[in-house]
């Protein structure tokens, strides 16, 4: 496997294998990998000849007081776990070669970048769009893969590609989770042993708002405050944000009717701030969760 740090270097060996008529599958991280991500680089294996997984903690997207400086970086370890997933090149730039001086140039998407996530961190996603862009101008990929933990920046890449008419196919993944329910994130690892079985509260949140959808409750903000009184019942919790949302616009709703219905979450556990997601299909009266995103792994 290759290790390739320069914008340069990665040109060359795209170039490479278009020249063999190879087919190219990205998986954008920040690193510190889990078993979520090498969920992407299994699919995007699958899926193309070549597999390139980038691995760039990218400062635009986190806000003033957020954990820059703190999030875990271990790439040695990182290039073990992804050659034995079957990724072929790492591209994990510094900071200055992705941001070099005089850097001005930023990708804004709106509307769907207006709520959960977009609400309680402003610019994290222009930051988000703006890597992600620039990643796929430097990669060209076929396909670049993401998992559906970070629903809203699934939504908001597909919906940045269809408007700037960028020629890659986004491929979504589902959620991987611990036996327990808890989502897979890097940031899992600040938890003290008290607040991991705290944070196992917002899959149990979920889970009860999806039950009580299928139920037959088409009020929103009882399933929310169903969902916040899980969470708080837990020690070291407090909400960021819960929301019942159009699994489409992300704009909160207040009756939940026929069609896919987003139940999704933002939660401090001690220090750390967790999200998750579960859609619910709703079809007449019957409502089931997407069995799939939800499945342990």
């Amino acid at each position: 496997m290759q290790l390739l740090s320069t914008v340069n270097a990665v040109r060359q060996y795209v170039a490479a294998a278009r020249r063999q008529q190879q087919s190219i599958g990205l998986v954008p991280t920040m690193g510190y990998l889990h078993e979520g991500h090498l969920s992407l680089a299994r699919k995007a294996r699958e899926q193309n000849d070549i597999v390139i997984m980038s691995i760039f903690v990218n400062p635009t997207q986190f806000g003033p007081g957020e954990d820059l400086e703190r999030y875990p970086r271990a790439l040695e370890r990182d290039r073990e776990l992804a050659a034995a997933t079957g990724v072929d090149a790492i591209f994990a730039p510094a900071v200055p070669e992705m941001y070099p001086d005089g850097y001005a140039t930023y990708v804004r998407v709106e509307g769907i970048t207006e709520y959960l996530c977009g609400a309680s961190r402003p610019g994290h996603f222009e930051g988000v769009a703006t890597v992600v862009s620039k990643l796929f101008n430097i990669v060209q990929p076929d396909r670049a893969y993401f998992g559906l933990k970070d629903y809203q920046q699934a939504q908001v890449i597909k919906r940045m590609v269809i408007d700037l008419n960028i020629p890659v196919e986004i491929v979504t993944v589902p959620t991987v989770r611990e036996a327990d329910g808890l989502a897979l994130s890097s940031r899992n690892k600040y938890l003290t042993p008290v607040q991991r079985q705290s944070a196992t509260a917002l899959y149990q949140a979920l889970k009860k708002g999806a039950v009580l959808i299928r139920s037959g409750e088409r009020r929103a903000e009882i399933v929310r405050e169903a969902m916040v009184a899980e969470i708080l019942s837990r020690p070291e919790t407090r909400v960021d944000y819960v929301a019942v949302s159009d699994a489409q616009t992300l704009k909160p709703i207040t009756t939940i009717n026929k069609g896919k219905v987003l139940l999704a979450l933002a939660v401090w556990v001690g220090n750390t701030r967790l999200i998750d997601n579960l859609t619910v299909e709703v079809a007449d009266n019957v409502a089931h969760h997407d069995e799939e995103q939800a499945t342990p792994g």
